[in-house]
């Protein structure tokens, strides 16, 4: 069987949570450790696909990365 720690800050507040909306503890953090790796396969795939899109040669303009860094940024004043 395996065991996983959990810091005793995260376990106050998964009990809490437990409690709050009556379901075990085990159904918390499995379904949170669930939405972590299915995040982390998101981010790993598109950073991927960025790195095939680059060994491609496919790059985005710099007229194009001049509009999205003024619409990102803050202006100088």
């Amino acid at each position: 069987m395996n065991t996983l720690e959990i810091r005793p800050e995260l376990r106050i507040q998964l009990d809490h949570l437990a409690a709050e909306s009556h379901r075990s503890e085990g159904d918390l953090a499995n379904e949170a450790v669930a939405l972590y790796l299915a995040q982390q396969r998101r981010i790993t795939a598109r950073i991927q696909e960025g790195l095939a899109q680059a060994m491609r040669g496919e790059f985005v303009s710099d007229e194009e990365m001049e509009v999205f860094f003024a619409r990102y940024t803050e202006p100088k004043v």
